[in-house]
Order: C-alpha cells, then sequence, then structure tokens
C-alpha cells in the first residue's frame, strides 16, 4: 500500500530541471547598480513688504525732506553770467535753487562746472519759465539787454530783479519795458567777489520792492529771494532807490574814486606799512579788480556823482593850498627875519555845498560894512 501511494505515475516520475541559485561570488565580484540618489529641490522665495511699518520713517523723512526743498527753492535765470553773476550762481546752488544762465559770451563750461543749464539764445531760456530773472549785466549794457528779452515766453507775473550798483536809472528802465503784470525788486549787494569771498555776514544788503503784487504767491516768491541774503548774514537794508543813490554817491563812488586814484598814484607795500597804509593798499586791492565800466556807470548814471567829484577836486585843492599858505610863512620868517609879524593863516573848510567857509573876522567885517 505504501509502495502505491508512493509509486509515481510514468508522466509524474520525470524528473524537473535542477534549481540554479545565483552565484554568490559573482554578486560580490560585480556589485548590483544603485538606484539614483534623488536631490532635494531647492526653493527660491520672493519676499514682498505687506506692511510698511518698517518703510515708514526713512520714507517720511526724505519725503518731507524734499517737499520742504520745492516749498522754499526756486527756478532762478542770471541774465549777465559774469563774474559777479557767477559769484551770486554759487550761494542760488547752495540753498538749493535751480539755476539757468544767459550772456553774451559763451560761458557753458564753466556753467557745467558748477551744475548750471547755459543758454546761448533768450528765447530758449524765457520758455523754460524762470521764477525769477536776475539782471547782472553792466550798467552801460542794461537798457539793451532789456530791450532783447523776449518777455512774451515768460509768465505772466515773472519776478524781475536787478543787482546794479545804481537804483534810479536801472528802476526807470525796468518800470518803462517791463509789462505791467511783471513784478519788480531793486537790490543792491553792497560787496563783491573780493569784499565778500569769505563771507557774507554783516555786509549790507539793499532793496527796494518797486512793484509787487498782492497775491500771495507774489509776495512769498519775492520773500524766498531776500531769504538768500538773509540766511547768509547779510545786513538787510530796506531804502528807496533815489535815497540810495544819494547816500552810495558819498560812499560807494568816493571809495572807488580814491582807490583807483591811489592806483594811479602807484601805491607800494614795504617792511614798515602802518595799519592805516595797509587799509590804503586794501582799498586798492578791492577797487582795481572792478572794470572801468563800471566805475563810469557809478559816475554817469548817478545823479549825485558829479557833485561829489567836485566837492573832492575842491577838497584837494583847499589843503593843497593851506599847505603853501604855511610854507610861505616859512620863507618869509627866514627872509625878513623875525621882527616881521607873521601873517594869520586861514583855514578854510568847505560846506555841505562846497562853499568856503570863511574866517570870523572876514565875515565881521563883511557884516559891519
Amino acid at each position: 500500500m505504501l509502495l502505491e501511494m508512493f509509486s509515481l505515475s510514468p508522466t509524474a516520475a520525470v524528473k524537473s530541471p535542477p534549481l540554479t541559485l545565483p552565484s554568490f561570488s559573482r554578486s560580490i565580484s560585480s556589485p548590483l547598480p544603485l538606484p539614483p540618489i534623488p536631490k532635494p529641490a531647492i526653493r527660491s522665495f520672493h519676499f514682498r513688504v505687506l506692511s510698511l511699518d518698517a518703510a515708514q520713517p526713512f520714507d517720511y523723512e526724505s519725503r518731507l525732506k524734499h517737499q520742504y526743498l520745492q516749498s522754499t527753492s526756486l527756478k532762478i535765470a542770471i541774465i549777465g553770467f559774469g563774474n559777479f553773476g557767477q559769484f551770486l550762481c554759487k550761494t542760488f546752488l547752495r540753498h538749493h535753487h535751480t539755476v539757468l544762465a544767459h550772456s553774451r559770451t559763451d560761458y557753458t563750461h564753466i556753467a557745467k562746472s558748477l551744475g548750471v543749464s547755459f543758454f546761448t539764445d533768450p528765447h530758449d531760456l524765457c520758455e523754460q519759465h524762470p521764477e525769477v530773472v536776475l539782471l547782472s549785466t553792466s550798467i552801460l549794457s542794461t537798457e539793451n539787454v532789456l530791450r532783447q528779452i523776449p518777455f512774451q515766453r515768460l509768465r505772466r507775473n515773472t519776478l524781475f530783479v536787478d543787482v546794479l550798483s545804481v537804483k534810479e536809472f536801472p528802476r526807470n528802465l525796468l518800470v518803462k519795458y517791463l509789462p505791467q503784470d511783471f513784478d519788480i525788486l531793486c537790490t543792491h549787494p553792497m560787496f563783491g567777489p573780493e569784499s565778500g569771498k569769505d563771507s557774507w555776514a554783516g555786509l549790507p544788503f539793499v532793496y527796494d520792492k518797486v512793484r509787487i503784487g498782492n497775491e500771495e504767491g507774489r509776495v512769498s516768491r519775492c520773500e524766498k529771494f531776500l531769504d538768500i541774503f538773509a540766511k547768509e548774514g547779510c545786513r538787510m537794508v530796506e531804502m528807496s532807490c533815489d535815497e540810495h543813490d544819494r547816500y552810495a554817491a558819498g560812499s560807494q563812488f568816493v571809495t572807488h574814486t580814491m582807490g583807483r586814484l591811489l592806483g594811479e598814484f602807484g601805491l607800494e607795500s614795504s617792511q614798515i606799512n602802518t595799519k592805516g597804509y595797509e587799509t590804503l593798499l586794501n582799498l586798492v586791492e578791492n577797487t582795481k579788480g572792478d572794470s572801468f565800466d563800471l566805475y563810469y556807470g557809478l559816475f554817469m548814471y548817478n545823479q549825485n556823482a558829479l557833485e561829489q567829484l567836485e566837492r573832492l577836486d575842491m577838497a584837494f585843492k583847499a589843503i593843497k593850498k593851506e599847505l603853501f599858505e604855511q610854507l610861505h610863512q616859512v620863507y618869509r620868517r627866514q627872509l625878513f627875519g623875525d621882527s616881521v609879524e607873521a601873517e594869520r593863516v586861514s583855514t578854510q573848510k568847505l560846506l555841505g555845498n562846497g562853499a568856503p567857509l570863511l574866517p570870523p573876522s572876514d565875515y565881521e567885517s563883511q557884516q559891519g560894512s
């Protein structure tokens, strides 16, 4: 029975193929290829400011500064960009004003070095619509320059400012040639590139508001311009044009006359200069830098200058006469001895109108007769 149970049928007796096992030694000698290790994905982050809290203080300060500069700055066009015009321009730029320039001479390179836009054609300058047009020309060329300005290209109420050394003459020209709606401010900075090269503190600045509109913007514009000189420490003096010329003839014209006279005389410095002599040398130094056209303009266009020149001439003759009279007495004593009574020497003083003051004895004799 057991034999029958374990007896196989002819088909079952067929042997199955032997089982092949992988070679262990081969797997060691040639390792199986490993799967690639995936690299971690690098995520890029894009930041967006969702709150202005962090940037607000910086943004606020910059905007506040920008608004302040805009509210206090002016667009100033300088006509006559010579030595004095460039001198004023540097201060205007330091106060954050926009400066444009025009002149007969081409100052393009100098203007570019200062950061100023230079225009060779006055039409192009006026099309920039400056708020202030500053005349810094010579006194002799002022009228010709005014005639060439295309006023129709400017804004209707543009402010015109002059800085000439005489005041009645440019005031009359501005009133004559400017349209009625234009504002007029006549000024005279009583210093220049030499006297004001270090500081303007304490130096006089004379101005006359000849014609300023009542609108708030026009009044504010005028004050902004005057504020430039006030912030520099100038001594601000409001004075009428005719009053200015009367005082200037007795100070500025006389100063220029004496400076040019001593310059022609030929003062020379030495090792024994006194303080008074140094003052005279400084006077010559300050006046020789100004052109003769300026000096001639002070004489020609100030009706008080001729009177001052005549008084200077009379004063020099009076001093000279007094010296020679004193010398005459010395010669008489040497010739005739002490027995001859010396003649009385009368010192003549000049009155305000230039007339000599008679000695008391002569006056009394005239009254008696």
